[in-house]
């Protein structure tokens, strides 16, 4: 448990009555606030808290001593870096009751939101992943030498997720200039520090990364504000990650529902004793910097400025439900052309057209970088990116720690911060790894606060290849159901090349599956020039009357050869190209003339994307079919190694089957 040297030792030094007045009102106003919050709460006015009363020196210090073009990531207990950085309160009241003036228009609470006018990114709520980000924050200021400085806070309990210690890692391997600030305040909700952690203090961990790790007194706002500046000032010419610790303590609940009961009594006694604001406050009376007129002066000026925000906030009306509106800004507008090259061709596999078109990209887009493992020198384990350090340097094409969920948050980072990025996941199995960051920071960001996450994710996919249970899963039905992600998956190397130069266009993110199987096995020729394929887009391989084959990936390949063993049946057959958006006024328009549909796919049967695709059918184009919309996966299991085992498991014999039986029907 937390122990406090009383009083707080306050060192005034050479710091300016200007700077000393200056953190006592940034100090004040977060309290005043709050106090107000628990009241307005008292009285039903608004549903839920976070209090960060006892903890406010922290955040004052820290956002006081940076620059304004500095970002910041906080969390719920924050409330000063956000009222230092002098958010209208108005706009952060709005926030708080979900008005159209907060910055996330209703759709998030609290302090789930971010701001690029006054350079902070919130939190959401699973804690850990900030921290990622701020790497990729301070990775674009690092790249184009902009000597600035991130800090991001975690508390001591989400200290204890694997993004804290993958994030760190990171920063430390790459020497990102950010500062890490633990808020060590004894809890983690309500479990007590020696159920969190066994180590005396965060900043011992530092040792393990091979970084500088500072402990100070959290409740010392004058402490902090100089430990940050001093930091700042040497990172920026010398940029590398630091820990900093700073301990203090929690006065309220994890939220105000949750009371406090756990906690001993005599502890709330002790850090009362150390309340950052009233000892900050007697610190300045004994060095004549403070009067009583002045602090009466003060707290009426806020008290106006509080009143004044909340009246207005209180007059706003609740955002009317508007379904267009919501489903039309969930990904950043961007208009691609279907591009028509009309240079030389060469033939390539479906490996070379996507180097081809990571190259291009990487020529046209000069703050784009790809990050993945093993990806640089050794050029990936498929060797797709080799010869891309010669070409671009270090800097732009980056071999990463084994850390999927940092690199992904390094990801958004970049984008937030004016770069595109590339992650390759070394196989799309490991995925898992950074499930959060996906479908939580990456997807979601723009419908909550209208910043894109202007990320490509590569995923090099499927079985076939005798590789087992955790290098040959088809999982793109993972993200297909998460609304915030576009999704492409290629057949054929043209295709491959059009779709990823479109993919990196697109300021949105996006999953852009490659079948392993495919990458040496198909060739055709492909456009040596740039050009793109939009999304949303499928492409009608065959065409006929007799039957629609829904599809994409290796399943086109399985039915083509189907129809060569079948010359009888003259089927439609639709190469999706895109899961997300999905083309699916080519889908009704060929199921309404053929009346017959058959979905297949790789991925298991059970939840995957082809259920969707017939229930579509089904419920929009009913009454032009003459039999049952059929479907064709894998079977429900994990994959299997061995190549009989794996032929079994995969759908393409009975596909054929299934094929005839719906001819038949």
């Amino acid at each position: 448990m937390i122990t406090a040297e009383m009083p707080v030792k306050f060192d005034r030094k050479k710091h300016k009555d200007e700077t000393l007045l200056k953190l006592y009102k940034n100090i004040l106003k977060p309290r005043m606030i709050e106090e107000k919050m628990l009241l307005l709460l008292r009285q039903g006015r608004i549903s839920k808290w976070f209090s960060g009363i006892g903890q406010e020196a922290i955040s004052v210090g820290v956002a006081t001593a940076l620059n304004t073009d500095e970002f910041i990531l906080p969390m719920h207990r924050n409330l000063g870096v956000f009222t230092t950085r002098e958010i209208p309160l108005n706009r952060l009241f709005s926030q708080f009751q979900g008005k159209p003036s907060g910055f996330t228009k209703g759709r998030d609470r609290s302090f789930h939101f971010g701001t690029q006018e006054y350079k902070i990114v919130g939190m959401i709520s699973h804690l850990g992943p900030q921290l990622g980000v701020a790497d990729g924050i301070a990775l674009a200021d690092k790249i184009k030498k902009n000597k600035k400085v991130t800090v991001v806070f975690s508390g001591d309990g989400g200290a204890s997720e694997g993004d804290f210690h993958e994030s760190i890692n990171t920063a430390a391997v790459w020497d990102l200039p950010v500062i890490f600030i633990i808020e060590n305040n004894g809890y983690g909700l309500s479990t007590p520090s020696n159920e969190q952690f066994r180590c005396k203090s965060f900043a011992d961990k530092a040792i393990g990364y091979g970084i500088e790790g500072i402990t100070v007194d959290g409740n010392n706002v004058l402490k902090v504000y100089e430990t940050v500046k001093n930091l700042a000032e040497s990172i920026r010419e010398n940029p590398r990650p630091v820990l900093l610790e700073c301990v203090t303590f929690r006065m309220r609940g994890h939220e105000e529902a949750s009371g406090t009961k756990y906690v001993p009594k005599e502890l709330f006694d002790v850090w009362g004793r150390k309340d950052p604001v009233s000892t900050f406050e007697k610190f300045l009376i004994s060095e004549g910097v403070l009067t009583e007129d002045m602090i009466e002066k003060s707290r009426a000026e806020i008290k106006k400025e509080i009143e004044g925000g909340l009246e207005i906030a209180f007059a706003e009306k609740l955002p009317p439900p508007d379904t267009e509106k919501e489903v039309s800004e969930l990904f950043k507008p961007v208009v691609i052309e279907d591009t028509q090259p009309s240079g030389t061709k060469t033939n390539m596999r479906l490996i070379d057209a996507i180097s081809n078109g990571m190259r291009l990209a990487m020529q046209k887009h000069k703050n784009l970088v790809l990050m993945g493992q093993d990806i640089a020198e050794y050029g990936g384990v498929f060797k797709i990116t080799e010869g891309f350090v010669e070409e671009f340097g270090k800097d732009r094409v980056r071999n990463t720690p084994l850390c999927e969920s940092a690199i992904l948050g390094t990801g958004f980072g970049l984008s937030i911060n004016g770069h595109k990025a590339m992650v390759e996941m070394q196989f799309a199995d490991f995925v898992s790894e950074g499930m959060t960051q996906i479908v939580n920071n990456l997807a979601k960001s723009y419908y909550r606060w209208e910043q894109n996450a202007d990320v490509v994710v590569r995923m090099p996919t499927g079985a076939g290849v005798a590789a087992g249970p955790f290098h040959s899963q088809s999982n793109e039905a993972w993200f297909f159901k998460t609304p915030g992600l576009k999704i492409a998956y290629p057949a054929f190397p043209s295709d491959a090349k059009g779709l990823l130069l479109a993919a990196f266009e697109d300021p949105n993110p996006v999953m852009f599956f490659e079948h392993k199987g495919l990458y040496r096995s198909i060739n055709e020729d492909v456009p040596d020039e740039y050009y793109t394929i939009p999304f949303g887009k499928a492409r009608l391989v065959k065409e006929g009357e007799d039957i629609t084959i829904v599809t994409y990936g290796l399943g086109v390949h399985w039915a083509l050869e189907a129809l060569s063993e079948n010359e009888t049946i003259k089927a439609d057959l639709i190469d999706l190209r895109t899961l997300a958006p999905l083309d699916i006024e080519t889908i009704y328009a060929s199921a309404k003339k053929t009346g017959r549909v058959i979905v297949l796919h790789e991925d298991t049967l059970t939840g995957g994307i082809g259920g969707e695709i017939a229930a579509l059918i089904t419920e929009n184009c009913f009454e032009y079919l003459d039999a049952p919309v059929m479907r064709e996966g894998s079977l429900d299991t994990p994959v299997p190694m061995n190549a009989d085992l794996e032929i079994n498991f995969l759908p393409k014999e009975r596909f054929k089957e299934k094929l005839m039986k719906l001819k038949n029907y």
